[in-house]
């Protein structure tokens, strides 16, 4: 990564359902090119802590977009995004493709604009798949980070689960009382 020390993360244009690549724009604030790999789009049944952020039961049927995020083409984060099935299903959501404009951008299209989100940040060491998979060296630390999306009903309509390579990371959270 570039300085490293110096890479804080907002998670704002992630979530505000504007048609854009927030990555790529973050990436190139950083003086560093950002593009993602999509690893596969399917249908599973919803783990237990998916189920719980969603609001379905564990085991539901749920849509999983699974990506890695690239740095100047190094991985930096794992990112798996849920739907509930009754929204995904027969959408762009269930195709194994890029999104143009994004994920949440589409969801406000078909009707359910994200309007409130929960994050919880935890940190732990890398599994040996996510040390292959973010190229770390053993016994190196994550973060973790939890995100759903609410609806103005407070309908759950995406779940995230992000695994970031926690050297030089910080996440800044900028609230409005």
């Amino acid at each position: 990564m570039a300085d490293a020390r110096l890479w804080t993360s907002v998670s704002m244009p992630y979530v505000s359902g504007h048609r854009s690549d927030a990555w790529a724009v973050e990436a190139a604030e950083h003086g560093g090119s950002g593009t993602q790999k999509l690893l596969g789009v399917e249908e599973v049944p919803a783990p237990e802590m998916v189920a719980d952020m969603l609001g379905v039961e564990p085991g539901e049927a749920v849509v999983l977009r699974r990506r890695v995020m690239l740095f100047n083409d190094h991985p930096v984060e794992l990112t798996d995004s849920y739907y509930p099935a009754a929204i995904a299903r027969g959408t762009k959501l269930a195709e194994p493709r890029k999104i143009r404009g994004g994920a949440v951008a589409l969801l406000a299209d078909l009707g359910h604009p994200p309007r409130r989100l929960r994050e919880d940040v935890s940190a732990r060491l890398a599994t040996p798949d996510e040390q292959d998979a973010l190229r770390l060296d053993a016994a190196a630390c994550v973060l973790l980070l939890a995100r759903v999306l609410l609806t103005d009903e407070d309908r759950p309509v995406e779940a995230s689960v992000m695994t970031m390579v926690a050297d030089g990371r910080r996440l800044r959270y900028e609230l409005t009382p």
